[in-house]
C-alpha cells in the first residue's frame, strides 16, 4: 500500500483535538488525521444523525457484544479513520459515545463493542441497555468523529490495549499491517476470557509476535517491561482503564517514546477543585459541590435525571444554561461564543455560587 501523505500539525488549540486524554505531538499527522481536523466542528457539536438498524450481534468475551450497525436505506455510512466514535442514542434517550472498530474500508456497516457493567459496578444504564439491543432495533448514530486522531510515525507504534480499550486501538491495528509500519502489541486484561477480539487481532497480526498479559497468567503488568518494546522513536497509543494508563505515563518521558496518546474510560479526577455551590433555578434548591467532585454528582444527587454521558467534558450532554455565577470552563465541548451562559457539569468548575436554568 502506497505511504500516506505527510501533514505537518497545525498550531491549533489542544481543545480542538483531543477529548479525554493528553497528547503529545510531534513530527507528522497521516493524511486521514488531518482530513479529519479540518473536517471537525469543537467536539460536543454533531449536526448529522444516521438513522441505522442493528444488523448483528456477536459475543466478544466475558460480558463484551459487538454490535453491527447498517444504514436503513442500505446506502454506505459515512467515512472514517482509525480513532473515530459515533454517539449512540440508546432506546431510552440516553446518550454513549462508542468507538467504531470494524474496518474503515468497509462502510456497508459499522461495528461497536460494548462491555456491560452493572449499575452496582459504578456503570451508568447505558451498558447494560445496550445489552438488549436486538438484531431488527432501529436507532440514531450521531457521527462519526474523531478526538483520537491517528498521528503518522515513520518509525513506528507500540500499541498499549486493556480490555475493552481494544476497540480504538484495532483499526489502528489494521492500518500499520496493511501500511506494512513497524509496530508492538501489548493487550492486558484480567484474563483471557475478558479480553475481546484475539482470534481477529491473530488474523490481522498474521505471524507477527504480539504480547498477550492477562493478569491470572503473568501478574499486573509490568509498565517499564511494555516501554522497552516500542521500536526507537515510536508513536505509543494507549487506552484502557486509569491504572494502566498512569502506569504508563509514570515511564514517560523516555527518550525512546516519541509520542504519547491515550484515551480513558474513567471521568477524569478533579485536580485543583476548591467548593462551590450549585443553584438550580427552577426549583431554588442549592447543593454543595465538594472539591474533589464534579458538579455533575453533586446536581445528580438532587436531580437524579439530569442527563449526562462521557463525564470528560468532550460530548456535550451535560451542558446546562447559566443563568447568574461565575464559571470555570475545563471542557472540550463548548464554542467560545458558548462560553458566556453555559456551562458542561462534568469538569467545569465555579467560584462561589452558580445558578443553572433547568
Amino acid at each position: 500500500m502506497t505511504k500516506p501523505a505527510h501533514y505537518t500539525v497545525p498550531d491549533i488549540p489542544d481543545s480542538r483535538l483531543y477529548r479525554g486524554f493528553e497528547a503529545i505531538v510531534g513530527g507528522y499527522w497521516t493524511k486521514a488525521a488531518y482530513r479529519s481536523w479540518r473536517r471537525r466542528k469543537p467536539l460536543g457539536r454533531i449536526d448529522r444523525d444516521l438513522h441505522v438498524r442493528v444488523s448483528r450481534i456477536d459475543e466478544e468475551g466475558l460480558d463484551v457484544r459487538a454490535i453491527w450497525f447498517e444504514r436503513l436505506d442500505g446506502t454506505d455510512l459515512p467515512p472514517w479513520d482509525p480513532g473515530a466514535h459515533v454517539d449512540v442514542v440508546l432506546p431510552s434517550g440516553r446518550l454513549r459515545q462508542y468507538s467504531l472498530n470494524s474496518d474503515p474500508d468497509d462502510l456497508s456497516a459499522y461495528r461497536i463493542s460494548v462491555r456491560r457493567i452493572e449499575p452496582t459496578a459504578g456503570g451508568g444504564g447505558g451498558s447494560v441497555e445496550a445489552h438488549f439491543l436486538a438484531v431488527g432495533d432501529r436507532l440514531v448514530l450521531k457521527g462519526p468523529r474523531n478526538a483520537f486522531p491517528f498521528v503518522a510515525s515513520p518509525a513506528g507504534y507500540l500499541f498499549v490495549a486493556g480490555g475493552i480499550g481494544i476497540t480504538p486501538i484495532l483499526p489502528m491495528l489494521r492500518d500499520v499491517v496493511r501500511r506494512g509500519v513497524p509496530y508492538e502489541f501489548v493487550y492486558t486484561g484480567r484474563s483471557r476470557e475478558t479480553m475481546p477480539f484475539l482470534a481477529e487481532i491473530r488474523e490481522i497480526v498474521g505471524d507477527h509476535e504480539i504480547q498477550l498479559w492477562p493478569d491470572d497468567e503473568m501478574g499486573a503488568p509490568d509498565a517499564a517491561k511494555i516501554i522497552s518494546l516500542a521500536p526507537e522513536g515510536a508513536a505509543l497509543y494507549c487506552c484502557g482503564p486509569m491504572p494502566m494508563i498512569d502506569a504508563i505515563r509514570a515511564q514517560i518521558p523516555d527518550p525512546q517514546i516519541d509520542t504519547l496518546h491515550y484515551e480513558r474510560f474513567s471521568p477524569p479526577p478533579v485536580l485543583g477543585g476548591r467548593p462551590f455551590r450549585v443553584r438550580l433555578e427552577d426549583s431554588d434548591v442549592e447543593v454543595e459541590v465538594g472539591a474533589e467532585e464534579s458538579a455533575l454528582t453533586a446536581v445528580r444527587r438532587v436531580r437524579p435525571t439530569q442527563a449526562y454521558s462521557c463525564q470528560q467534558g468532550f460530548c456535550g450532554t451535560c451542558r446546562v444554561r447559566v443563568l447568574e455565577g461565575e464559571v470555570e470552563h475545563r471542557d472540550h465541548a463548548l464554542a467560545d461564543y458558548e462560553r458566556d451562559g453555559h456551562m458542561i457539569l462534568c469538569v467545569s468548575r465555579a467560584k462561589g455560587t452558580v445558578v443553572i436554568d433547568g
